[in-house]
């Protein structure tokens, strides 16, 4: 149709944690996968581990309960803050016009990812890998791998700048 503009949105989920590989992923999207010239919704995804269960017989923690809940729920929130602030330092440095968009996620990553990634209907996910060797990720599985297996839509996995 002529005269008639398309723009292209792109949606694009990066995901975050404590890690530098994350930080390098969302460093390598913002060079790779995003252009100045078409508008690009980038969603930070942070997953908070799940909460430690204790059973009900623990005399001490039980004494101390609500303490510990505090302090954890603390420690989450200091957490979740410390990464979207790394992340948010990373994305200024690159100086493209985004919204961003923030979304936090509680449980185990691959699963929340997953389901996040349902929700939200992005273009691309992007992850960073750890870079763990055969035996550690037999042990622990690899969440990218998981994740890979299970979206609907492209995902890129960002391998470490550097060999450890």
């Amino acid at each position: 149709m002529e005269g008639m503009s398309v723009e292209n949105k792109q949606r694009i989920v990066v995901a975050v944690d404590e890690s530098e590989e994350s930080m390098h992923a969302l460093s390598w999207c913002l060079s790779n996968l995003i252009s100045h010239s078409s508008p690009t919704t980038l969603v930070l995804l942070y997953v908070k581990p799940p909460p430690a269960i204790y059973s009900s017989f623990d005399l001490s923690v039980h004494m101390f309960s609500t303490d510990v809940v505090t302090a954890v729920e603390k420690y989450g929130t200091d957490l979740v803050n410390s990464v979207m602030q790394r992340a948010e330092a990373v994305y200024r440095s690159f100086n493209k016009k985004l919204n961003v968009e923030r979304v936090i996620g509680s449980g185990e990553a691959k699963d929340v990812i997953c389901n996040a990634v349902e929700k939200l209907k992005p273009d691309t996910l992007v992850m960073g890998s750890h870079g763990y060797g055969f035996l550690r990720k037999a042990l622990l599985g690899s969440v990218s791998e998981h994740c890979a297996k299970r979206v609907k839509c492209p995902v890129v996995i960002v391998k470490p700048a550097h060999d450890k």
